[in-house]
């Protein structure tokens, strides 16, 4: 039973199968169409085809004809983008184009507002190379403390840091030992003694200028101004007519003709630290002491030697530039206690300008020189770069207050106003 009814199924399947195959494409296509309407229906109706052998050729032209429409209607959009950004510029394929840098405006061209407050601008650099960052200063990024750096031939103020701040000055002082020595009209040729009484007992300072030494009285002073001997700058002082209390005097009368008003003098090795002053004050003894030669001479001689008895001894200059660089330097001291930190004032000559530079209160002996350096070294790139004819520096944004001309008995000599 069950066998027959096997068989009698797989018959009917058979005859369905050859049922199917014997119609027509157009019935067997109905009928494929009938049993996939349900999900026909779930679509979008779509629109009627072309037929097959239409549908290849309209369909390039289709294609090229809907470049040609893409083409033509950007066209609008870049005229109409091209007309709303007039700056916008194809990009160069070969020499780059010209970048823009940051420069420091020219004192005469900012007028007094550039001295006390930020003077910046951006301009394209010439032959296209980005010199920010060799032009760029920032006086708050210096090592010093306080810092000045002055135009003797205009008096314009190029940097500033703290530069109206009274500090101690240690071996700066030699500047006024030496100027008051050198208008004092003594005979320089005169052999003065070293004593016992020039041994440094304030800080216990070492010296190779042995008790009983003698050198003649340009000798000492070339020893104090070149090398910062201690004893030598205290012998001067000594035998200036009246002794140390005398000397001490005509210091501060100096100070006060140079219209010094913030600077005091107690001795004149600099070893106390009470010898104060700023660096605007000291700004003008370095002015003043650049006038005499023998000063410009003996501060910027790079070395020499003391025949001392049986011995010859060497000094040298205490001034890193003046023995290992290139550098124009007119006149210079440098000074170092504790209480002061490290110290150089310069007159150097850039550009056919001379610059007066004062740095006050560096942490260590690197860092002074390194900040020397530095100022040149921008002083000279901006001297060169402001133009042909007299050159005009380019100044940085000050950090310390305006000078209050009101408490300056000299304003009128030493201004922040550039003349003309």
């Amino acid at each position: 039973m069950n066998k027959t009814l096997l068989w009698g199924t797989r018959a009917l399947a058979l005859a369905l199968v050859g049922w199917g195959l014997s119609l027509p494409p157009q019935a067997a296509h109905a009928a494929t169409v009938s049993v996939s309407a349900k999900a026909d229906r779930a679509k979008p109706p779509a629109k009627p085809r072309a037929k097959a052998a239409k549908a290849a050729p309209r369909a390039k032209h289709r294609a090229q004809s809907g470049t040609t429409r893409r083409t033509a209607s950007a066209q609008p959009a870049a005229l109409k983008a091209q007309a709303a950004f007039p700056a916008a510029a194809p990009r160069a394929t070969g020499a780059s184009a010209p970048r823009t840098r940051t420069t420091l405006v020219s004192a005469p061209a900012m007028g007094a507002a550039a001295l006390s407050g930020a003077a910046f601008v951006s301009r394209p650099a010439e032959g296209g190379t980005d010199d920010a960052h060799a032009l760029s200063l920032d006086p708050v990024r210096l090592n010093s403390n306080a810092v000045l750096v002055v135009d003797r031939d205009t008096n314009a103020v190029l940097v500033g840091k703290n530069d109206a701040a009274v500090l101690p000055i240690a071996s700066l002082t030699k500047l006024m030992t030496g100027l008051v020595i050198a208008d004092a009209g003594l005979p320089m040729d005169e052999v003065l003694t070293i004593t016992a009484d020039d041994i440094d007992r304030l800080k216990g300072s070492g010296s190779r200028l042995a008790v009983g030494t003698r050198l003649s009285r340009a000798e000492a002073l070339h020893l104090a101004l070149m090398s910062s001997e201690n004893r030598a700058a205290h012998a001067l002082g000594r035998t200036y007519p009246g002794g140390i209390p005398a000397f001490v005097a005509a210091m501060n009368r100096k100070a006060a003709e140079l219209g010094m008003s913030a600077t005091r003098f107690v001795e004149p090795t600099g070893l106390s630290s009470d010898n104060q002053s700023s660096p605007r004050d000291l700004a003008r003894l370095v002015s003043a002491a650049a006038e005499r030669p023998v000063l410009r001479e003996l501060t910027t001689s790079p070395e020499y030697e003391l025949a001392s008895g049986r011995r010859v001894v060497h000094y040298r200059n205490s001034n890193k530039l003046v023995r290992e660089s290139e550098w124009d330097i007119l006149l210079q001291k440098t000074g170092y206690i504790r209480e002061a930190g490290r110290c150089v004032a310069m007159q150097v000559r850039l550009a056919g300008r001379d610059l007066i530079m004062v740095l006050m209160d560096a942490a260590d002996s690197s860092a002074r020189w390194t900040d020397a350096e530095r100022l040149l070294r921008w002083l000279e790139q901006s001297l060169l770069r402001s133009g042909a004819g007299k050159p005009e520096a380019l100044m940085p944004e000050r950090v310390s207050q305006p000078w209050d001309a009101s408490a300056d008995p000299l304003a009128d000599r030493w201004t922040e106003h550039p003349p003309g």
